[in-house]
């Protein structure tokens, strides 16, 4: 039960924090062209756990207590698929194809790319 009530408190704070930085990001990038927001969110929820799981598996850091807030609560909550996934749909259905093709290929790209990065800079700060 303390895992679940850990998770919740996580996801909740993550869900949170996705809607006030997405729509920080939306109002001023605009809205009408691409959704810079929920591609902002992914890209840094995806180099913060790279980050994370990076130092939890090389140096012990987070306990599964903090791995399970943090990571499966809070970056879990924050990140979100369903919502690109939404958003490119609605590209598409506008017959906006273009957009929709170069959503899906930067979530892809630099998404995996940010991961990637992320557990680059934990090494480094692990010196």
């Amino acid at each position: 039960m303390t895992k679940l009530i850990l998770i919740g408190l996580g996801g909740f704070l993550g869900a949170a924090m996705r809607y006030l930085t997405g729509t920080f990001i939306q109002q001023i990038l605009g809205e009408e062209l691409f959704p810079y927001g929920t591609f902002a969110v992914n890209l840094f929820g995806s180099l913060l756990i790279g980050f994370l799981i990076t130092l939890a598996g090389t140096e012990g850091l987070l306990s599964p207590t903090a791995q399970l807030f943090l990571i499966t609560g809070m970056l879990g909550a924050f990140t979100t698929f369903s919502t690109f996934s939404y958003e490119t749909w609605q590209l598409f259905q506008q017959g906006r194809a273009a957009p929709a093709l170069m959503n899906m290929g930067v979530h892809l790209f630099f998404g995996l790319a940010a991961v990637w990065a992320g557990g680059w800079l934990a090494r480094l700060w692990q010196g």
